[in-house]
């Protein structure tokens, strides 16, 4: 798959390459013996065209825009204009039109991209498992049966991802509020960035928690992360100067987040450090108080610092739906429902638990670049397994967003980067860096991406 860098370089040569490329992907997108049927709910192939013409009509003007020609998959969760904004549900497919772009598409649309379909997702983000029962789950791109079946692809960008893994485009635009960008990114062998909540507007997206929402991209490389997020985030792309490795001190925290791994997590992400290691990055091995902490009071039965999240979330379904929770996945209804008695003291608790967190993982990360750790705990596990096991889909569901979700809670920046063996099951190693720091732990990031990732 070729990078963004090549494909812009490509379309400043050659614009017609852009209708070209644009045939190809509709074409896989649209093949029926695909996943294109699972990972699109809406694909407006005329839309798509007529983008792609306008696109080249920039380039042979001169007039091309920093990611002109680029296909970027839209997650179901964001106002596309003159499109039904669903959040994978049914609930919400009789809404009207989004009357204009989300804040995020916009700023892509404005640089040249084209929006290729909207995609399917865990139904209102509420998992990071992927699998939705209203409009079939995309299968992982590893591990595909013959038969039909498949493994999970992550979620909650579940569709986002796999669209990307099929080359059905370029990149996807998603979101992350416990790492729904990251966990599809890891479980499908990308790269996915969770930038520092609000750097990129959350407005015209479907909201889960206020506090926890972030906008990033899943795509092939750390660079093509790099260039979209800057987009976003409404800045100017400055190529990446890689570092000396051997400046580069990173944490790798001792306890819960390097414990209870699958043999095949364990081994790529170990392989992956001594890798590291070799090249000359300095590793810091050391318990991390803070984190150790958290998850000790994760382990009480009201952990009242995470619920804050759902009942945000509990509060836009009272406002815009019919809470009856008739047309719901029944297993993201009973989320919803956990939080229904939730007090104003337990919210106010969740928020000064943030920010006192927060404070603490700043104050952690003194001295160092940033803390390395597996994104994931598993591989992915099949679909129909949790589909037949509810208890297995729940205890799954944790597993999953172990590693992930206290990013969020601490506001910081995070990237997953694969690191597993062509052919073996896709494993992240993940990179978490402080409250706002995002340009510097791309750099950091895209300095070791080399050395991470296996050569093929």
């Amino acid at each position: 798959m070729k990078s963004l860098a090549q494909h812009l370089s490509a379309a400043l040569t050659h614009p017609s390459d852009i209708a070209h490329r644009i045939d190809r992907q509709i074409a896989a997108a649209k093949d029926a013996s695909g996943e294109g049927i699972r990972v699109f709910l809406g694909l407006d192939e005329g839309a798509i065209r007529t983008a792609a013409a306008a696109s080249q009509t920039r380039y042979t003007d001169n007039a091309a825009g920093p990611l002109d020609g680029i296909t970027i998959s839209i997650k179901d969760l964001f106002d596309v204009a003159g499109e039904v904004t669903a959040a994978g549900s049914i609930v919400l497919r009789s809404r009207p039109p989004a009357t204009a772009d989300a804040p995020a598409v916009a700023r892509l649309r404005a640089a040249g991209v084209i929006p290729f379909g909207r995609t399917n997702m865990t139904e209102f983000a509420y998992s990071g498992v992927g699998v939705n029962p209203h409009f079939g789950t995309p299968r992982n791109v590893w591990g595909r049966g013959t038969d039909g079946s498949g493994r999970i692809p992550g979620g909650s960008s579940s569709g986002g991802a796999v669209s990307v893994a099929d080359g059905f485009c370029d990149a996807a635009l998603g979101s992350d509020t416990g790492g729904s960008v990251r966990i599809p990114a890891a479980f499908n062998g990308l790269v996915g960035f969770k930038p520092t909540a609000f750097r990129v507007p959350v407005q015209g997206a479907i909201p889960l928690s206020y506090l926890h929402d972030s906008v990033g991209p899943i795509a092939n490389s750390v660079d093509c992360c790099a260039r979209i997020d800057a987009v976003l985030a409404g800045e100017r792309y400055a190529p990446q100067s890689l570092r000396n490795l051997k400046a580069i001190r990173l944490l790798k925290p001792v306890g819960t987040l390097w414990n209870g791994l699958d043999r095949e997590v364990q081994s790529a992400c170990d392989a992956a450090v001594e890798r590291l290691r070799a090249s000359g990055v300095d590793i810091v091995e050391q318990r991390c108080e803070p984190l150790e902490a958290y998850f000790k009071a994760l382990a009480q039965p009201s952990a009242a610092h995470t619920v804050g999240r759902l009942s945000e979330a509990t509060d836009w379904h009272e406002r815009h739906v019919n809470v009856n929770g008739a047309g719901y996945d029944q297993r993201v209804w009973k989320r919803i429902q956990q939080t229904n008695d939730t007090t104003r003291g337990e919210v106010s608790h969740a928020i000064a638990y943030r920010r006192l967190f927060g404070h603490a993982m700043h104050d952690a990360l003194a001295g160092f670049d940033a803390i390395v750790t597996p994104t994931l705990a598993c591989i992915a596990p099949s679909i129909q397994s949790l589909i037949d096991d509810e208890a297995l889909f729940f205890a799954t569901n944790a597993r999953i967003l172990r590693n992930t979700s206290w990013v969020n809670l601490m506001d910081g920046c995070a990237i997953t980067v694969p690191c597993h063996a062509s052919g073996d099951a896709p494993v992240g190693l993940q990179l978490v860096g402080r409250h706002a720091a995002d340009p510097a732990l791309l750099g950091i990031a895209a300095s070791l991406e080399r050395t991470i990732r296996i050569s093929k």
